[in-house]
């Protein structure tokens, strides 16, 4: 089955927020936000606005009849800045007008004076300075004091790691409908509708029920619409509140860029011991988060990053570190990996360089210290099975790295200003929510009359294909087409309290609810079945494609006339099931538990020629095992394999995000942010799925796809670092990613001594 949305897509059919045609009267939101980083706002001024042309009102923190405050986790973070402003394009004002061009002018108006504040961009001297959001975090396992006294070889090192930003299709928007007197409909692009309503009733002061948010599909997210995507649907709610008309807000790719949140950037620290053979045996880290100016998920975030710094190896003593660091840029937030890939790179980077001191290849330690089954994490879970050794050594095999490497050898001596390098990657992702509490999910399933069934989950589908994912789950516990199975939106008014479509755990969740609710309804069915077939035995009547089976032979029933005898002797044709991840819990305090259902696996491979002499480079290919367990839809999953390759590739080479040190975003264009194209991927991209490792609690044994395989881009930046060192061997590079084409340069020709530099 393909994608059920694609030729709607295609064809240019597909319905967003925006594509909702406009109430009579609608008003447009432009936002005023901060123009500055840091300060105290000792005057507002919006008489000019409001007297422009075609501006219906001005929104301002004063008109929030509730609590004016958005912020999930730690309540820190208000819906309008009210007396001080804490990053550049912060809002302050909301200017509503007849159209979108009325109100920027209206906007462009506005006049703020602000008392200038010290601005902080950098993690490590917001740490110095105390400003920390939450406390500090250490999950750590054994001694690793009198581990590192063991070790033949200790190494010790920095890493750098950009932030990213999500550069969704859709940008930010929402559309808030007033409906009877007291009550809203919010058309939304969010990934947790249930936020939006949460922190809409917050803002108004009203019962969450008061709040309808639908959700039919949204254009991309990654993240940035899990918790970013409320602020937006409250400023359409509260706008169209103090007017009584509906309100749309969209925000240009500009304003886009500025006001959000970005993946967050990360200085971390590393020491690293291990014996002669290459068995580690200690490691230590510590994490400085760029958190921006709000909590926001940072905290959250930052747990993933503790939770995933050994990556797929075992380390018996370990002490990792993390803190979250208020800065002033916009407050950072989910991205594709949550955290996860910031942990995985630093003890790559460790890894790294303790080969190159020993003089080992770096395949061979990260092959040396991979997880068993019986290997525990630093925070107490077993590994539990063997698939990230299984998944490397059937990669290496697979695609003959040894061939890969004697070849690129071979290139390297004969060419002097062209270097290969290559490098693997191998991937250990934990699946589910660290919370635990948000493992839950419902699934609301109704079969009418004529055999068609329709169906509501707490799932949001961005582009990932989750509704195809739940059309066929429905589809295969019913036994009929999938022709017969429509997915409604997603609402809040049919599913209550569900937590956001993120973290891998999407299918998980609600496709498990999806079957639940299925079974309650053939339960009935078969019941009807036996008796109108006469079988004593309702365990032997099943359905398959459409067709009623007794003891496994057609027994002259399909599944359109068995619902009519359902519903004629008043059998119920609906189900609401709830599914929550059993036997997950994690204890914060002593950073000990299971926090994951499991984890998916898998090692990609990627080989990079480079230009030395230009710092330019091309990614030749990238080959890989991944564990998937049994597919629901390969060419979906597929699809979302090679989209989490290409953002994890764009993180560690191109996408460079950079702000000035007074708060400016620098590279807040898509002329200045580039992102991996067509012509930046390889032609050569190779997908194996590893073999007989079916989900133990994936429904019909289906594994997550989301998030692990950005994670294989990371191997991109040791492949740079490997054709670099080809050039220059006895150079020392730092870890600092993303590794562009500049850095690369800089990086080959750094030093005073010219008679350093390589000579043909």
């Amino acid at each position: 089955m393909l994608h059920i949305d694609a030729t709607a897509h295609v064809r240019g059919e597909s319905t967003y927020v925006d594509d909702v045609p406009a109430p009579a009267g609608m008003l447009y939101a432009a936002i005023f936000g901060s123009p500055v980083a840091h300060g105290s706002v000792a005057s507002l001024n919006v008489e000019d606005a409001l007297a422009a042309e075609g501006v219906a009102a001005v929104i301002t923190a004063k008109d929030i009849p509730g609590e004016n405050q958005i912020g999930p986790i730690i309540p820190d973070e208000p819906l309008l800045a009210d007396g001080a402003v804490h990053y550049r394009g912060q809002p302050l004002a909301v200017v509503l007008a007849k159209s979108v061009a009325l109100a920027r002018k209206g906007a462009a108006l506005i006049t703020v004076s602000i008392d200038p504040l010290p601005v902080i961009t950098d993690p490590r001297k917001a740490y110095e300075n105390g400003e920390i959001i939450g406390a500090p975090r250490t999950v750590a396992c054994g001694d690793v004091e009198a581990a590192f006294e063991r070790c033949d070889v200790v190494v010790s090192g920095s890493c750098d790691m950009g932030g990213q930003e999500h550069v969704y299709l859709e940008t930010q928007r929402s559309r808030a409908v007033p409906q009877e007197p007291g009550r809203l409909k919010i058309y939304s692009s969010t990934q947790s509708p249930y936020a939006g309503q949460r922190m809409i009733a917050r803002i108004l002061g009203i019962p969450h029920n008061h709040i309808e948010i639908d959700v039919l599909r949204l254009g991309g997210a990654f993240g940035g619409k899990e918790d970013q995507a409320t602020q937006w649907a409250c400023v359409a709610a509260l706008s169209a509140w103090v007017t009584g008309q509906a309100v749309e807000v969209v925000l240009s790719r500009e304003e886009d860029m500025r006001m959000t949140g970005k993946r967050h950037p990360y200085l971390s620290d590393f020491k690293i011991g291990a014996t002669h053979d290459g068995k580690i045996l200690a490691y230590q880290v510590e994490h400085y988060q760029n958190s921006g100016a709000g909590a926001d998920l940072s905290t959250a975030v930052l747990e993933r990053t503790l939770l995933h710094s050994t990556g797929s190896y075992h380390i018996p003593n370990a002490r990792i570190f993390g803190v979250c660091c208020r800065t002033n840029l916009p407050p950072n937030t989910a991205f594709r990996g949550f955290g996860g890939p910031q942990g995985m790179f630093v003890i790559e980077c460790a890894i790294t360089a303790l080969a190159e001191k020993m003089n080992l290849p770096v395949a061979q330690l990260q092959r040396r210290n991979l997880l068993d089954k019986s290997d525990p994490f630093p925070y107490g879970q077993l590994m539990g099975n063997d698939h990230a050794i299984r998944a490397w050594d059937d990669a290496v095999a697979s695609y003959d790295f040894a061939a890969i490497h004697e070849r690129i050898d071979h290139f390297n001596a004969d060419h002097f200003a062209t270097k290969k390098g290559a490098a693997l990657m191998p991937v250990c992702f934990g699946i589910s929510f660290t919370t635990t509490y948000m493992n839950q999910a419902s699934a609301l399933l109704h079969v009418y009359t004529d055999g068609s069934v329709g169906l509501s989950t707490g799932g949001v589908e961005m582009g990932q294909g989750l509704s195809t994912n739940m059309v066929l789950l429905a589809a295969r516990a019913l036994g009929i087409d999938t022709g017969k199975v429509r997915i409604e939106s997603t609402n809040t008014t049919r599913i209550a309290n569900m937590s956001p479509s993120a973290a891998s755990s999407t299918t998980l969740l609600n496709g498990n609810a999806v079957v639940l609710a299925a079974d309650q309804i053939l339960v009935r069915l078969r019941t009807v079945a036996a008796e109108l077939l006469s079988e004593s035995r309702a365990d032997r009547i099943t359905i398959a494609d459409g067709e009623v089976l007794n003891g496994g032979k057609p027994a002259g029933l399909t599944w359109e006339a068995l619902v009519q005898h359902a519903y004629q002797s008043r059998v119920g044709l609906s189900a609401h099931a709830f599914y929550a991840t059993p036997d997950v819990h994690y204890d914060k305090q002593t950073e000990q538990g299971e926090p994951f259902a499991y984890h998916a696996c898998g090692t990609a491979m990627v080989e990079v020629t480079l230009d030395c002499v230009r710092g330019t480079y091309t990614v030749d290919s990238v080959k890989m095992v991944h564990d998937l367990g049994r597919p629901l839809s390969e060419s979906v999953d597929l699809g979302q394999i090679e989209g989490g390759l290409a953002q994890g590739l764009g993180w560690m080479s191109l996408e460079d995000l950079q702000y000035g040190e007074d708060g400016t975003l620098l590279s807040g264009a898509l002329a200045t942010y580039k992102l991996p194209d067509a012509h930046f991927m390889p032609d050569d991209i190779q997908v194996k799925f590893l073999e007989q490792t079916d989900g133990p609690i994936g429904p019909y044994g289906s594994k997550a796809v989301g998030e692990p395989p950005l994670m294989y881009g990371i191997a991109l930046f040791f492949a740079l670092r490997q054709a670099m060192r080809a050039f220059r061997p006895t150079a020392e590079f730092p870890f600092t990613a993303p590794l562009t084409p500049e850095r690369v340069l800089t990086a080959l020709y750094a030093g005073d001594d010219p008679g350093e530099l390589p000579r043909k």
